[in-house]
């Protein structure tokens, strides 16, 4: 049996503005420790890790709730194929990032993670927060 889903389609990305300025507030605090600890670099590749982290999530999120919204047999097609783009350039990144000598390519690596551990504890919580509601 296939449960019917909300009338208001806006529910797939309601959580987005929150979870952007988690983001950003996130970014600017990489920034200001990466300068604090390495300068210049070090801050430009902190908050680029959470950047990419932020763009990448929003763009499945977005992608997926416009193809649940007009076909939904094109969520699981579209819901790859977003992957597999993202995670070609972030290899091709990674190839290029990794023989650097670049000064922030480590707090850049650090800046990715605390976008995933962020962006997933905040998105988390908020789907908790919202089932508990009902």
């Amino acid at each position: 049996m296939v449960s019917e889903a909300p009338a208001d389609p806006r529910w797939r990305i309601e959580h987005l503005p929150l979870l952007t300025a988690v983001s950003t507030a996130l970014l600017l605090c990489a920034a200001s420790a990466g300068f604090l600890a390495g300068g210049p670099d070090a801050a430009v590749g902190a908050a680029v890790g959470v950047l990419i982290v932020t763009a990448s999530y929003t763009l499945s999120t977005v992608v997926i709730a416009w193809a649940d919204t007009v076909r939904p047999s094109l969520l699981m097609p579209l819901g790859l194929l977003t992957y597999v783009v993202k995670y070609t350039l972030f290899g091709i990144i990674l190839v290029f990032g990794v023989s650097s000598d670049w000064a922030g390519k480590k707090p850049l690596g650090y800046g990715v993670v605390a976008g995933v551990v962020v962006w997933t504890g905040v998105q988390a919580w908020w789907v908790h927060r919202r089932t508990m509601r009902k």
